[in-house]
């Protein structure tokens, strides 16, 4: 049986003051805080989906966490949302390279892709550039369309041992279900709320959502289920919007210490 550790996705959120943080916080304390106060052992990174991660950045996560703290990385947008063919290795290269500092605290990389981002030949062909071009990580695939959740594909994941987001979002037609399969050594979770306003709302709405007691309870069995056969697990909440994804965390944890 593998191991699981709980986070958060992102924690450096000014609506979380006053929530989760002392109200007086400064942003340089916050991710001590989230490890030390709030009691996670492993961050979900979103910023470098906005931006290239830089050594500077790094080293400072590095620094500020303890050794037994670990980090997965969400992929630049320029892999998933605005990809081009011109410039791709090069981006590789500068992403990989700005990853550096985290040393052994990095243990993959999440590549989340748009609902528009299709079965097709050449978006599977582009999964297998990815692959080799983050061969040193362990990668993990999100994906948005439901298409993707036929046998065939799974099959594939598994071949090229890139691993599946396991999310949970509204139940809207079109979006992925919550399906719980294991394609590589490492399990990962992601909750993303309920929120049916969810294609054309702000964030800050889209990710307006608490879980219920019920609907933590629910995920239980097949996180423990997917925790037993893969190697490690990882569990993040991004149902972010004034620190409900701390709450849901921390009740998760517990229930799942219970029998």
């Amino acid at each position: 049986m593998g191991s699981h550790h709980i986070g958060t996705s992102g924690f450096s959120f000014e609506d979380w003051k006053g929530e989760v943080y002392p109200k007086n916080i400064k942003n340089h304390d916050m991710l001590p805080f989230y490890e030390k106060e709030l009691g996670f052992d492993t961050l979900e990174v979103n910023f470098t989906y906005y931006a290239l991660p830089t050594h500077k950045t790094m080293e400072s996560f590095y620094r500020r966490t303890s050794d037994d703290f670990t980090f997965f990385v969400k992929g630049y947008k320029g892999f998933t949302h605005t990809k081009k063919d011109e410039g791709f290795k090069g981006l590789c290269n500068t992403f990989r390279e700005g990853l550096k500092p985290l040393g052994k605290k990095l243990k993959g990389i999440l590549f989340q892709f748009p609902y528009a981002f299709k079965p097709t030949e050449d978006n599977i062909k582009y999964l297998e550039a990815i692959k080799d071009e983050f061969i040193d990580f362990e990668s993990v695939i999100e994906f948005r369309n439901e298409m993707w959740l036929k046998d065939r594909y799974i099959d594939f994941l598994k071949a090229m041992s890139l691993g599946i987001c396991i999310v949970d979002e509204p139940k809207l037609k079109g979006l992925m279900p919550y399906h719980p399969v294991l394609t590589s050594k490492t399990g990962y979770f992601r909750f993303h709320g309920r929120n049916e306003n969810w294609f054309n709302a702000p964030s800050e709405v889209k990710y307006d959502y608490l879980y219920s007691e019920e609907e933590l309870k629910g995920f239980a069995p097949s996180i423990r289920a997917i925790t037993e056969k893969s190697y490690v697990t990882f569990i993040y909440f991004n149902n972010c919007h004034l620190g409900k994804a701390v709450r849901n965390a921390w009740r998760l944890k517990e229930l799942l210490k219970e029998n």
